[in-house]
């Protein structure tokens, strides 16, 4: 436990205090133009009303105060990150372009923190700048540390630590918020889990497949021995069809068999469901593949580099790839994941086209997997939000339909006794019929009241939902819940994030 400092006398040599931003080398992009507002070479006094993050720069809300008190507002776009309610000093440089500078005191480091920025449970993330010791207190040293931070609405701010750890200077920490005046360091494997979950989480994007291009290739296999008919069929045979998705049990059944769990059951020796596990069974079809290659050994050197990139193992996930941008990172922190085919797959595929689907089969997996972890977080209000992302393919009829599913746990962060505390869940749900079209459900329980909202593609799809509504509503009844509101609209629901900023983790050192 680390005790953000309250003022007390410091040792003779003064700490070196080193400014996020200096006062003149920083220069804003204005998002729209100036208009006459300020002609260049003209100042006026500024505050960064908010800041969201971007994926390579930070996007600003400046309030000014001109001549006469008029007050505006602009946009600008800032390499580095400002902390809000910092005091500007803005020169214009062009008409889109601004000249910050820090006011006197504005670079001064907190000593406490707003509970309302910083709810208990954020993690904050920062950079050693400055350690000086302090008088020893009961025999332990204590040093006085200067950090600036780097996520969070507080990012571009310094803040003043009292710690008995000797950081060395340029260290990067991981904190969780305890109290105003106290952090509790994360260990070192907290911190590179972090980073290595959203490196990993781009890189998978990336190869990623979608379901439905290797099961219609397995559909319309011909060749194959035995020993692959087998893993296919076994494959193929494990899918639940959407009867046994329309009971708690079978549902039930069907989660834990998804291949989310997989890595668990390894763990902790339970290999009894492997058979049933849709994960397990992709990666013993790979395995069968891989020797059914025409041209032997030359074929699987060929195939050993796009392999390793599509069915990277358990260590690759923990212990890292390169980033391949925020981007793809936020692509796969979208729901549902977008249907994203590897080739045509109408015609009958060879058994290396198969090889490749399968092993984006596999990233696709691991893909909702890694979202489930990186959505998993104590939101900005405290709340702990826990996330499952899966997908289960159902069988209905002759083909295979990829159900995209989500669910969320929010439990209050509010000290509250145990058996008044609400928990809300959260259940969305993505899917394709041919004679429906595209479907998109957003449903959430809270204290036995249900309410959902339904999307659909097509004018047709709706007029028919909405009409079945009434009957949706008395089976909910029927199953003992209280239903609220029950709707369907035409389009796609509104997709991103609501309020939340992006965490940002900067390793200068890298």
């Amino acid at each position: 436990m680390s005790e953000i400092s309250s003022p007390r006398p410091l040792p003779s040599s003064p700490p070196v205090i080193r400014s996020t931003v200096t006062a003149a080398d920083l220069a804003v992009r204005l998002l729209q133009p100036l208009e006459g507002m300020l002609a260049a070479g003209e100042s006026a006094k500024a505050e960064v009303v908010a800041i969201r993050e971007q994926a390579q720069s930070f996007q600003l809300l400046l309030k000014l105060t001109l001549d006469g008190g008029k007050q505006t507002t602009l946009q600008a776009e800032s390499p580095r990150p400002l902390a809000q309610g910092s005091a500007l000093l803005v020169t214009a440089l062009s008409d889109t372009r601004l000249a910050l500078a820090l006011q006197a005191g504005g670079d001064k480091p907190l000593t406490s923190l707003d509970l309302q920025q910083l709810p208990l449970g954020t993690l904050v993330q920062g950079k050693v700048v400055s350690r000086d010791a302090l008088p020893t207190q009961n025999a332990q040293p204590v040093y006085r540390l200067l950090v600036n931070l780097l996520n969070t609405p507080l990012a571009g701010s310094q803040l003043a630590l009292d710690s008995p750890l000797e950081l060395p200077l340029g260290s990067l920490l991981s904190a969780q918020v305890q109290g105003s005046q106290n952090l509790a360091f994360l260990p070192l494997s907290g911190r590179l889990d972090q980073l290595v979950l959203g490196q990993q989480l781009a890189a998978q994007q990336n190869r990623q497949a979608s379901l439905e291009g290797l099961f219609k290739g397995l559909q319309n296999l011909s060749g194959g021995d035995d020993a692959l008919r087998g893993s296919i069929d076994k494959l193929l045979g494990a899918l639940p069809d959407s009867s046994q998705l329309s009971t708690a049990k079978g549902l039930a059944q069907a989660l834990e068999s998804s291949g989310v769990l997989l890595e668990a059951k390894l763990l902790q020796g339970q290999t009894a469901a492997l058979p049933q596990d849709l994960k397990a069974n992709l990666l013993r079809l790979i395995a069968q593949l891989m020797p059914q290659l025409p041209g032997g050994a030359g074929a699987l050197a060929g195939l050993q580099n796009a392999l390793n990139q599509n069915l990277p193992t358990l260590a690759r996930q923990l212990l890292g790839v390169n980033a391949t941008g925020g981007s793809a990172r936020q692509q796969a922190l979208t729901f549902p994941l977008p249907s994203r085919l590897l080739q045509n797959m109408d015609g009958e595929a060879d058994l290396e086209t198969l090889l490749k689907l399968a092993a984006a089969a596999v990233s696709r997996l691991q893909t909702h997997q890694l979202s489930s972890l990186a959505q998993t977080q104590v939101d900005a209000n405290g709340n702990l939000v826990t996330t499952w992302q899966l997908e289960l393919p159902m069988r209905h009829q002759q083909e295979v339909i990829p159900l995209q599913v989500k669910l969320q746990r929010e439990d209050s962060g509010k000290a509250e006794k145990a058996e008044q505390k609400d928990t809300l869940w959260k259940v969305e749900l993505a899917f394709e019929l041919d004679h429906l079209g595209p479907l998109q459900v957003r449903a959430q329980l809270l204290r036995g009241s249900l309410s959902s909202q339904l999307w659909a593609e097509r004018a047709d799809t709706t007029q028919l939902i909405n009409a079945e509504l009434g009957h949706l509503r008395e089976r909910l009844q029927a199953a003992g819940l209280e239903v609220g509101e029950l709707a369907c609209s035409q389009g796609m629901p509104p997709q991103g994030p609501k309020t939340s900023l992006e965490q940002r983790w900067v390793d200068e050192t890298a």
